[in-house]
């Protein structure tokens, strides 16, 4: 098919919502896409580029029979199927088994029963003080490696990229696809549609302006520690503390839970925090040599650090957006559907995908039909 016969397309992000968005509208096929955002997966980490920060494992409480419990649970069939042994991109996740434990009273059947290998944890083997928990098997990614992963496909497939940090809608409306980097005498790529999945950005983006859109920070620690392989939570009111292992032998520890929080730089007190939280339900951080002579302390783990850091999970009040908006703009005078997609707070690769293929059939029907 031609590019002329194309819908041109635009989504606005780059992070995991962003790239799995875009992906799945080249799987469908008819579309040209381009990607505008300030930030790209191959770019130093920063805290203006979330996705870099996640942990990510897959584990989810959406109260079942849920629109959210189904795009999770979608998302993890997904998934579940890309980390298969001997897939061509197994080396991007790890399959571990998982164990959650909590304070608190949690309904039952668990929202998490479909998960392979599910059981509820005996008591004796609950960590001190927890009422409950279960155990199953779930995978974690190595996000950036995974991102990018995600951003070549995307490239190979055709995708297009402008780097820029969009003001409103209306530039891309009236400019068009390319409007940030093509001459102004350029012929313009007049976009059919726009997809947004500017995570916190949408909080002032000119068009979408959703002040119910606010940070919720997570400091996190990175270790060197391939002896881990399995996961463990510990989640009390809104205190989560967690161990989420990479294939490649890093783990991910954490963490905290802070709504409009923007402080950018891991605080020194929240990391001490955060490792004897952790070594509390999992003594097994601290190097195997370690344990077998005594008991581990912080000082222990602090020299298989790698670093330490934050990132701004994109909150919403009122939970995810994905809706429909028709804009005016073109100077054609045609109308232009807006697809939202964004306020995953803390899921965004757990409800990747699911939320993806709602966000592209929700386009697909505004195309196809008429603004109200």
């Amino acid at each position: 098919m031609a590019n002329q016969q194309l819908k041109q397309v635009v989504v606005v992000g780059a992070g995991v919502i962003g790239l799995t968005t875009a992906l799945k509208l080249q799987q469908k096929g008819g579309y040209q896409v381009t990607i505008i955002a300030e930030a790209f997966p191959s770019d130093p980490k920063t805290v203006k580029y979330t996705s870099h920060w996640a942990g990510a494992h897959h584990v989810s409480f959406e109260p079942r029979d849920t629109p959210k419990h189904k795009i999770d649970r979608d998302t993890f069939d997904v998934l579940w199927e890309m980390s298969a042994p001997s897939s061509a991109t197994e080396g991007l996740f790890l399959r571990i088994p998982q164990e959650e434990h909590y304070y608190d009273e949690r309904p039952e059947p668990s929202p998490l029963d479909h998960m392979p290998d599910f059981r509820y944890l005996p008591k004796d083997s609950l960590v001190p003080d927890a009422i409950g928990g279960v155990a199953f098997n779930t995978l974690t990614i190595d996000t950036p490696r995974y991102l990018n992963y995600l951003f070549a496909q995307f490239l190979s497939a055709g995708g297009l990229i402008d780097r820029a940090s969009i003001q409103h809608l209306i530039q891309i409306l009236e400019g068009g696809a390319k409007v940030f980097s093509t001459p102004k005498d350029a012929p313009k790529i007049e976009v059919d549609a726009i997809v947004v999945c500017a995570g916190l950005g949408a909080r002032t983006l000119g068009g979408v302006d959703d002040k119910t859109v606010h940070p919720i920070r997570g400091q996190t620690i990175l270790i060197r520690a391939p002896w881990i392989r399995f996961g463990r939570t510990l989640s009390k009111e809104d205190v989560w503390t967690y161990v989420i292992p990479r294939r490649s032998g890093d783990v991910i520890v954490g963490g905290t839970k802070v709504d409009n929080d923007w402080y950018p730089k891991a605080r020194p007190e929240t990391t001490i925090d955060i490792l004897t939280r952790a070594l509390a339900i999992c003594p097994e951080l601290a190097p195997p040599e370690i344990r077998a002579v005594r008991k581990p302390t912080i000082e222990d783990v602090v020299p298989i650090i790698i670093e330490e850091g934050c990132g701004f999970r994109p909150g919403r009040t009122g939970g995810l957006r994905l809706e429909v908006e028709w804009f005016e703009g073109r100077k054609d005078g045609a109308k232009v559907p807006v697809v939202y997609n964004y306020g995953h707070a803390g899921s965004g690769f757990q409800s990747s995908w699911g939320s993806a293929a709602i966000a592209v059939e929700l386009l697909e029907k505004a195309l196809a039909g008429t603004p109200a």
